[in-house]
């Protein structure tokens, strides 16, 4: 089974979250032993960030808020999605934590859940449709 960077990498919806990571020298910890939890934004979740944020994030100077933001989508263990549940408040690898909301579809913060439980053999992934900010 490939990890969880290898399926990102294979997958052309994620390259902009495989070059933010790279970008953020975190390709190495996700590819770990881990286990993790991802909510993977797409390459249209980035695309709905103001123009020319994306390109601001991947220079070399801007490395360490790059790194926050990634690590805001990555939660320690692995969380499937029957282990999901409304109101539920998951701390994050950055230190803050997401809340999980179900009302309305499953969402994680203002961003909502499209694919869920794409396993890893390091964690698992949850395709989001937005990129999620922490404060």
């Amino acid at each position: 089974m490939k990890n969880i960077v290898e399926i990102a990498s294979e997958n052309t919806d994620f390259s902009t979250l495989v070059a933010a990571v790279v970008a953020a020298g975190l390709a190495d910890t996700l590819s770990g032993d881990g286990p993790f939890t991802v909510f993977a934004p797409t390459n249209e979740a980035f695309a709905k960030l103001p123009a020319g944020t994306v390109e601001e994030l991947l220079k070399p100077e801007n490395k360490e808020k790059l790194a926050s933001i990634l690590t805001y989508h990555v939660v320690a263990g692995k969380v499937m999605s029957k282990d999901l549940s409304d109101g539920q408040k998951a701390a994050t690898v950055n230190g803050q934590e997401v809340t999980v909301t179900m009302a309305d579809g499953v969402k994680v913060d203002t961003a909502t859940v499209t694919a869920a439980d794409l396993e890893a053999s390091n964690g698992v992934i949850h395709v989001i449709d937005s990129v999620i900010m922490p404060n």
